[in-house]
This record gives C-alpha cells, sequence and structure tokens, in this order.
C-alpha cells in the first residue's frame, strides 16, 4: 500500500487513489464486517450485542487505529472484533463458524457491489474509462476496491487465530483442539503478524485472492453479459 509509493511501485495520484479506496474501505466496509457479525450473532440467539453498540454501522463504533494504519502500510488490517457470547447459541461452536463466516461474506458482498459498478459503468460508456480524466482514476479506484476487499475476505479466512476463519476450523475440531489454540492465542496471533511483516503468506493469500477476484469479475459481469 504506502509502502508501494515508497518502493516506487506506484506512481503519486495512482498511489492517493489507492488510499482513498482504503479509506472508503476502512469507514465504510470494516463496519459493515464486523456488523455483520453482531447482526448474525444476534440472529442466532446472543441478543448481548445488543447493549455492546455494536449492531450500527457507525464506523467511531468499530475502527481500531492501529488496524486501519496497518491496512494502509500493509493491505491488511482489522476493526474492533465484536465480543460475542456463545454460550446464548443453541450449538457455541457451529454459531460461532457462523458468524466468523459473515464477516468475509461481507467483504465479498462489498467487493461485488464494485464489480457491478465497474461493469455497469464499462457496459453502458465503453469509454468512460479510457484517456487519463476522471473515468480513469474511478477505474483505478474500482479496482482497489474490489481487490483489497477480496484480499480482506482471503486474510480473514485463513484458519489462524485470531481470525475469522479459526472459528470456522473449530467448528470441525475436537474441544481439546480448540482449547489448545485459545491457550496459545497470542503467541500464534504474534508469529501470524511476523509471517505478514516477512511476506512468508504473500504467495498462498495472492493465490487465493487470484480465483476470488476471477469468481467475483464473473458474476459481476453476467447481468451485463447481453450489452454490446
Amino acid at each position: 500500500m504506502l509502502f508501494s509509493l515508497l518502493r516506487g511501485n506506484l506512481d503519486f495520484t495512482a498511489a492517493l487513489t489507492q488510499v482513498l479506496a482504503i479509506l472508503v474501505i476502512v469507514f465504510l466496509v470494516l463496519p459493515f464486517h464486523e456488523w455483520a457479525h453482531a447482526f448474525t450473532a444476534l440472529k442466532l440467539g446472543d441478543t448481548s450485542v445488543k447493549y455492546r453498540g455494536r449492531l450500527t454501522l457507525n464506523p467511531m463504533a468499530h475502527i481500531d487505529p492501529f488496524g486501519a494504519l496497518a491496512l494502509l502500510l500493509f493491505g491488511f488490517g482489522w476493526a474492533k472484533p465484536v465480543p460475542i457470547d456463545p454460550r446464548n447459541f443453541k450449538n457455541p461452536k457451529l454459531g460461532m463458524g457462523v458468524v466468523a463466516l459473515m464477516g468475509p461474506v461481507a467483504n465479498i458482498v462489498a467487493a461485488i457491489v464494485g464489480g457491478l459498478i465497474f461493469h455497469a459503468i464499462a457496459a453502458f460508456a465503453p469509454t468512460f474509462f479510457t484517456g487519463e480524466g476522471f473515468g480513469y482514476y474511478l477505474n483505478l479506484f474500482l479496482v482497489f476496491y474490489i481487490q483489497i476487499n477480496v484480499s480482506l475476505a482471503v486474510f480473514n479466512l485463513l484458519p489462524i487465530p485470531p481470525l475469522d476463519g479459526s472459528k470456522i476450523l473449530f467448528v470441525f475440531l475436537p474441544d481439546r483442539a480448540v482449547a489448545w489454540f485459545y491457550r496459545y492465542q497470542n503467541i500464534i496471533s504474534i508469529v501470524l503478524i511476523a509471517l505478514l511483516w516477512m511476506g512468508v503468506l504473500s504467495i498462498p493469500l495472492n493465490f487465493l485472492s487470484k480465483y476470488v477476484l476471477t469468481f467475483v469479475n464473473w458474476i459481476t459481469a453476467l447481468p451485463f453479459s447481453f450489452v454490446k
């Protein structure tokens, strides 16, 4: 992200466009991600989320300054986790897995919305994205916006605590294994951050993101496939 500008991988205007896409995600999509967790938990029986101020799309209720900064610098960030009490679910492990899944789904939905806007403009105004004017930078913005949302979804689906994917994994693990992961969650989190910093996870994340991006592009192009 911002490091791409420092390395010379992006020109200044493109970098500003990318930063704008990240800010939109920080103030709109990350709150939607956390709201999806809270709303799903409520529907599954955890009424305690009502009293924690997280059943809202107000970004001030969800933004984590360090998570937002990490997103700007590295392309992977986070918001404040929504406190969930799984004891209120009929099946605590399954309930937590479903609640966790809804966060990445929210990012995919956000990416699909961006893809629909992109393909609608491309279908009905084919020359809008050409040239070097506003259309060119809107094109860049939408591409960055879609790519970052897909990357966040894939990142959060990694089966590593404290990411959402770990809660999904726990549905299929025995309680003893789940307890082990929770016992060493802080250490695992530090290792995860170190792996991200060293770029070790870049190859698998980029590989998975490529296929999700292909799916998002395919599904959002379908409604406009009839437009010549």
